[in-house]
């Protein structure tokens, strides 16, 4: 399932995420009883609890304890909602990171942190980046990668490039978990038993698998096991999701010192 964002109307839409004229703000008459950040709160709560495919206004309405029509004062409809909960979800990530140890400590927090949180809200993942919501925290986002990227000394061209590949890596490790977590639900089979069910089964559907493919089987020979109750996948994802990283802060690294090099 593949939400776009922006869905609403542009001008309310906008004018909701930055709280330029709220819905209700300047009524006469008694105080409102509800306000567009109870509501935003609930359906994340909705989202986070049962899922995107669950959110509904009138399943958020039930949490407030009114019905989903009374939520349009506020927020005109769900296409708006999901922007407001997408932006204000993301002011859980910090603003700015300590540089005092380099960039590189600084990005490897903000790469955890990210992880983690799309992990907490597995929801966003399905908030499609080619239509970005334009809120205030996901700007807020977006300044506090690029101002860790700018203590690389590369120029603009090269920091939009790494803060697109950054965003596809983090939030691709985080889909493969969350993906995991939800098929155990979803079809009744745990990760363990399905691998177990298949793998055990190749040599005798594939003779020789192991001398046609054997270079799979070379990448495959180093395999460490997981620690505790933690999942086989959520292990491997771990695992390389580590080990992807330090690749690309290597790789931002040596591309740092070639342009410090270069001539003016």
């Amino acid at each position: 399932m593949v939400v776009y964002a922006g869905q609403g109307d542009a001008r309310r839409s906008m004018a909701l995420l930055w709280r330029s004229g709220e819905p209700g703000e300047a009524r006469p008459g008694p105080k409102p009883g509800l306000s567009v950040d109870a509501i935003v709160d609930a359906a994340i709560e909705v989202a986070d609890g049962e899922g995107m495919a669950a959110l509904s206004m009138r399943k958020v309405g039930e949490r407030l304890g009114r019905t989903g029509m009374a939520l349009y004062t506020y927020v005109p409809s769900k296409g708006e909602l999901v922007d407001l909960m997408y932006d204000r979800a993301l002011a859980e990530l910090p603003a700015s990171y300590d540089l005092d140890a380099g960039w590189r400590a600084a990005l490897t927090a903000w790469a955890e942190q990210t992880l983690a949180f799309y992990l907490r809200h597995p929801w966003m993942l399905q908030v499609s980046q080619a239509r970005p919501v334009l809120g205030p925290n996901e700007f807020a986002l977006l300044e506090s990668l690029v101002s860790i990227l700018r203590g690389t000394g590369l120029g603009p061209r090269r920091v939009r490039g790494m803060v697109a590949l950054l965003f596809d890596f983090v939030r691709g490790a985080a889909a493969t978990v969350a993906e995991s977590r939800q098929a155990a639900t979803a079809t009744g089979v745990s990760d363990e038993e399905w691998w177990q069910a298949r793998a055990s089964l190749l040599e005798e559907v594939a003779p020789g698998f192991a001398g046609r493919f054997p270079q799979v089987r070379w990448v495959e020979s180093d395999d460490s096991e997981p620690v505790g109750d933690e999942p086989y996948l959520e292990h491997r994802v771990s695992e390389t999701f580590s080990i992807g990283l330090t690749v690309l802060l290597d790789g931002i690294e040596t591309a740092a010192k070639a342009a410090s090099r270069q001539p003016l």
